[in-house]
């Protein structure tokens, strides 16, 4: 029986199309969401794998189509019709491209803007400066209104919970203004607005909890800014995401969401340290790191002997 091109075609376009969207909806690649935010973020990245996989599927089947349709016939050894052109053709393959970034871009910006990226305190720094004349020079120059308070990232004014964040090699330390807390780790409660005022003592880090779906860079010299709310109890991985030293793989901690009991808990226990101590500790964490200790702190990670590890390095 022939079945009519059209027929196939508009077959093979359905199961396509089911194909894409069912995985996209389960593809399964992404971590538990923790924030609020998350589920924006999967959603998108939902729609970006639902596109992928039918454009996928579409060129290795054209693919897999023409290497059996136009294979070459046993005994023929004559090259294949010249072919030249094509506007219609050329005008498709452009055309829905162009249409899938314009929605894409559409939608991530929308995405980052209910996120708050658009904070006018954060990152539109750029836009809050005014130009004027310099005088009789003649010159445009730029002034900060806000005397250099602006940061970068995703910010929000109305949180409930602030957080000063301190990157240096090889470690995170989180401060609490209102309570004068330091600590290594990083403890919030859950469904609470939170804000991490973030800065770096040496070089460029990378703040990163996957499964809130948030990252941002933290630059020497320039305050950055990152707000979320976490809305699942649990311990969840800091990363820094950006490649700043030779131990690098070394700096990570952990995000503590707690319950508001818990986290009050926490927080008396370590209101209540000594003062000496945290002075020691900051003294001790904001200290250069010397070829010892780098090779002590990695040989626990490692679990092999500090002797070892030094005769690998040298």
């Amino acid at each position: 029986m022939n079945i009519p091109g059209n027929i196939i075609t508009l077959i093979a376009g359905i199961l396509l199309t089911l194909i894409s969207l069912w995985y996209g909806q389960n593809h399964g690649l992404m971590p538990v969401e923790a924030s609020q935010g998350a589920a924006d973020i999967d959603e998108l990245f939902d729609l970006m794998m639902t596109i992928a996989t039918g454009l996928f599927l579409i060129v290795e089947g054209v693919l897999v189509y023409c290497l059996i349709k136009f294979r070459r016939k046993k005994g023929d050894k004559t090259d294949g019709p010249s072919i030249e052109g094509n506007v219609p053709l050329e005008i498709v393959w452009t055309a829905i491209p162009t249409v899938i970034v314009f929605i894409l871009a559409l939608y991530s910006f929308e995405v980052y803007n209910n996120l708050g990226g658009l904070d006018p305190e954060t990152s539109h720094d750029f836009r809050q400066e005014e130009m004027q004349m310099a005088g009789n020079q003649g010159k445009m120059v730029a002034f900060n209104p806000h005397q250099g308070h602006l940061s970068l990232g995703i910010g929000n004014a109305n949180a409930d919970l602030e957080v000063d964040v301190n990157g240096i090699q090889y470690a995170w330390i989180f401060t609490y203004p209102d309570s004068g807390v330091v600590s290594g780790e990083l403890h919030v409660p859950v469904n609470k607005q939170v804000k991490l005022n973030m800065k770096a003592g040496d070089v460029i880090h990378a703040f990163w909890v996957p499964q809130l779906r948030l990252k941002q860079d933290v630059l020497p010299g320039r305050d950055s800014a990152l707000a979320f709310n976490a809305n699942r109890i649990g311990t969840y991985p800091i990363i820094c995401a950006e490649l700043c030293g030779a131990y690098h793989g070394g700096m990570k901690t952990t995000l503590y969401v707690e319950s508001e009991e818990d986290y009050q808990k926490w927080i008396q226990e370590n209101t209540f340290a000594s003062a000496e101590e945290k002075a020691d500790t900051m003294a001790l964490m904001t200290q250069p790191m010397t070829q010892e200790n780098r090779v002590e702190m990695h040989s626990h990670h490692l679990e092999v002997t500090s002797e070892t590890l030094a005769q690998l390095h040298n």
